[in-house]
This record gives structure tokens, sequence and C-alpha cells, in this order.
């Protein structure tokens, strides 16, 4: 038997994937502290498989909260725990950059591994690594991509569309969505100088004539979205849109890409926010039934 652990912040989308997989679901009971503690309750009975469905942004209480949950499903009969994140956080820094910086990929990842038998996740933020079990090392650390989900959207909405993608990285991701819907693509040249300054410049290219659709894997601070909107205002584009599959928004972010020019931001619901309207839980629910 099969039961899907939800945290209250996923709960949501944890319910439309119970109901995919028809299994049962229990919401995970979280208190807090005055001093920032967590408790953590389950169901006093769980079955042998468990799901536990939680997205990792704003990470640093959801681990510790991800431990004490998979620790006491361990000790009430849970024998197979699965992951599902479908944004993972910690994978950006994979190699220390000065002496003494933590490679929080590593060790985030062997936390993951040691409490998890399978993981899933949704277009993680990698770079310098080829497969996701090369940060989480189980079998089962399962990459996912919304690229098709995001194409079915697109092309829901527009007849017609130009997809930018913000710089080199994105250019197989978006480049895919663009010839599975039949729309142009184009990729900037972008270079990061701090977490909030972007120096980007835009392929020669006539962005006036159609929709532009920038698309991203990821919107936190905005500034790259909002980069990308006043580049193509100056090349003359009106008609400006925004596609992330994961909907950070951290601070002003969301006001600042719309102030930006963008008129439109739409986002999968990895994370709940106001733009969350591509729905992952078919994606999901095939993956765990592929599992083995």
């Amino acid at each position: 038997m099969m039961m899907i652990l939800a945290f209250p912040d996923y709960l949501s989308q944890a319910q439309r994937l119970a109901a995919r997989l028809d299994v049962p679901l229990a919401e995970v009971v979280v208190h807090h502290f005055p001093d920032g503690e967590s408790l953590i309750r389950l169901p006093p009975v769980l079955p042998e498989h468990l799901i536990v469905c939680r997205s990792l942004n704003q990470p640093n209480d959801k681990l510790i909260e991800l431990l004490l949950c998979a620790t006491t499903a361990r000790e009430l009969g849970g024998q197979r725990l699965t992951l599902v994140a479908p944004y993972l956080s910690y994978m950006r820094q994979d190699i220390a950059n000065q002496p003494g910086e933590a490679v929080s990929q590593r060790i985030i990842g062997k936390l993951l591994a040691e409490l998890f038998d399978d993981v899933l996740t949704v277009d993680p933020h990698l770079h310098r690594i080829s497969s996701l079990t090369q940060a989480i090392p189980i079998k089962n650390a399962v990459t996912l991509t919304a690229a098709n989900e995001i194409g079915l959207f697109l092309k829901e909405k527009f007849k017609h569309a130009v997809l930018l993608g913000p710089d080199s990285e994105s250019k197989q991701w978006v480049g895919a969505i663009a010839d599975n819907i039949g729309f142009d693509y184009a990729i900037a040249d972008k270079n990061r100088l701090g977490d909030k300054q972007v120096e980007m410049s835009l392929p020669d290219s006539d962005f006036g004539k159609q929709p532009v659709v920038i698309i991203d894997d990821m919107a936190s601070t905005g500034r790259t979205l909002a980069k990308a909107a006043g580049l193509l205002q100056a090349a003359g584009c009106k008609d400006i849109h925004a596609v992330v599959t994961h909907a950070l928004f951290c601070g002003d972010a969301y006001a600042h890409i719309l102030k930006a020019g963008v008129k439109n931001i739409w986002a999968t619901d990895s994370i709940d926010h106001s733009s969350s309207c591509i729905r992952l839980d078919a994606l999901l629910a095939d993956a765990i039934k592929a599992l083995d």
C-alpha cells in the first residue's frame, strides 16, 4: 500500500497527485514553537511506501522538518520513502569557489540520499554535473522536466510567438519547447555580476513583429527577466510575457518584473504563488508509477 504525506505548503498540489494515483493522503502536522523549533506529527500507523511531498523553496526550516518527518516515518513502519520535491534547493553550489566554502550540493544531496529511497524533482538548477545521481547518490534520483507542460500551455495561449532563453544554458531546453510546438526561439547572452546585477544582450533579430515569451527555469530576484524585458522593449517589442518553472520571487521580484514591461508571468505549481497555473501532477504521477 502507498500513502502520500503532504506538508501544508504543498497540500493542494499533493491532493491532485493523490487523486491521479488513487492513493490516500495524510497531511503532516507542523507546529512551530516560539523559539523557532519545529514539531512534526504523522499518522501513528503508516503503510510501507510513503510519498513525501514538499517543494524546497525557503529550505532551511523545511530540511530540518524533512529530517524529522523521514526519521519518524521509518520508525512508524515506512519501508520505502519517496521524496517529491519539484523545486530542489542547494543545487547551485557544486564547487568551492573560495577555500573553506561548503559545497552545499554535495552535503544536502548526501542528506537526502540517507533519508529517502527515491527523490523526484523538476528542472533542477544543475551546472557542472550531468546527472542528479551525482548530487544525490541513490539509484532513483530522478530529474523531470516541465518542458512539455509549458509547451502545451503556450500552444493554448498563442497561435505563434518567439520564445526567448535568457542565457546559453537555456538553449537546449527552450529550443526543445519551441521545436515541439512549432514556435521560433532566440537565446540571449547573459553575464551575472551579483545577486541583483545582470548584463545581457539580445541576438540580432526582429522582435517587434510578434509576441515574445521569456522562458527561464526559475525567477528569484527577477532581475534576469526584467533585464530581458527592457532589452525587448528597446528592440521594439510591445507584447512581452514570461514563463518560469519555479516561482521563487524573492522580495520585490514579481512587481519588478511586471514594472519592467512583462504583461503576464506564468509558472508551474512547483511552488505556491498567484502565477502558478501550469500543473505538474500528471508529470509527477507518471514518474512515480515508473519507479522500480
